[in-house]
């Protein structure tokens, strides 16, 4: 049952990937709208979902947000640094993101499991909550694409990667069931905070001093507003 919930799950953040590739042409001229729009769905998972669940079960989670960000700091300065030409900063955030999703998407897949090995309520509810931020993640993922120029078939590849860690998490999640503590599910949410905080800081955000258009900032908070009505219109803790 979890793994059908979890496909299903997958399936809502691919349906964002294809919403983007369905408008691809006007995805492509304003592209500087949806990475504004990705930040802010980034920013605001980190803060209102990622980092209070990793706290709420682990203590130790505020060190882990800051162990997440340095590590895509070491990653994209240190081990894989690349210097700035004509403004072209966003060279990795591909790779980045697309592993910082994963990683999202798999503790998805393992919250689903963990959420049906309580009782099938539960998992619905956590499959749920879930559900309603994958689509967000979806438009995220692809927006960067986009915005970086791949292709088409590209873009579907890497959104279907990204989705397919949830029912991968479910499966893992499944088989190790007992060994994964509450302690360990705490690090790991918080971790992938401190990687989001750092992509849509060091990479997204930025991009927007490309624009001269005034409204283009705006859909940073049109992403975050998406995360908060999802939190909070949904009632989801």
């Amino acid at each position: 049952m979890a793994i059908i919930y979890s496909i299903i799950a997958a399936l809502s953040s691919l349906l964002g990937a294809l919403l983007v590739l369905k408008f691809h042409t006007w995805s492509e001229k304003n592209s500087l709208f949806l990475i504004n729009f990705a930040a802010g769905v980034m920013i605001a998972l980190a803060f209102i979902h990622l980092i209070p669940e990793g706290a709420a079960i682990n203590q130790d989670a505020p060190f882990y947000v800051l162990v997440g960000f340095m590590i895509m700091f070491f990653l994209q300065f240190i081990l894989l640094f690349h210097p700035c030409h004509d403004g072209e900063c966003i060279k990795h955030t591909d790779a980045f993101s697309t592993v910082g999703l994963s990683l999202h998407s798999f503790i998805d897949g393992l919250i689903i499991a963990v959420g049906f090995s309580a009782n099938s309520q539960l998992g619905i509810l956590t499959t749920l909550a879930i559900l309603l931020h994958k689509l967000p993640d979806g438009i995220t993922i692809s927006a960067i694409l986009v915005h970086l120029r791949h292709s088409k078939k590209k873009v579907l590849l890497i959104s279907g990667i990204t989705a397919a860690f949830t029912p991968i998490g479910a499966i893992i999640g499944i088989l190790l069931f007992d060994s994964i503590t509450q302690s360990l599910l705490g690090i790991l949410l918080a971790i992938t905070a401190g990687s989001f905080i750092f992509l849509s800081a060091a990479d997204l955000i930025p991009q927007t001093h490309k624009s001269k258009n005034r409204k283009v900032p705006l859909m940073f908070f049109a992403g975050i507003g998406a995360i908060l009505i999802i939190e909070i219109f949904f009632g989801i803790d």
